[in-house]
């Protein structure tokens, strides 16, 4: 499922998409590799525990910068995603 996930994520990337919200440790993990990101910027703090990230996508030899919000584990309120999602804009 991850390795879909992150497949998903690298074409939707590809295809333009330049903020991705990532749920599950695995599948964040699984994301940022698929997007051969090296370093990511820590940004401002969406919750405790859940911060934007900025990095660099690397795929099919262009780099293109894009913003992450990667959720690992059970936590955080009900409303996350749109939360995070109204913090970027």
């Amino acid at each position: 499922m991850e390795r879909a996930l992150a497949r998903c994520a690298a074409d939707l990337v590809a295809a333009g998409a330049h903020h991705l919200l990532v749920a599950g440790g695995e599948t964040s993990g699984a994301v940022v590799t698929a997007l051969g990101a090296r370093t990511l910027r820590i940004g401002a703090e969406i919750s405790p525990g859940m911060t934007w990230s900025r990095t660099e996508a690397r795929l099919n030899e262009r780099c293109l910068p894009i913003n992450l919000a990667l959720k690992s584990g059970n936590f955080g309120e009900t409303d996350i995603f749109p939360t995070a999602w109204d913090k970027l804009s």
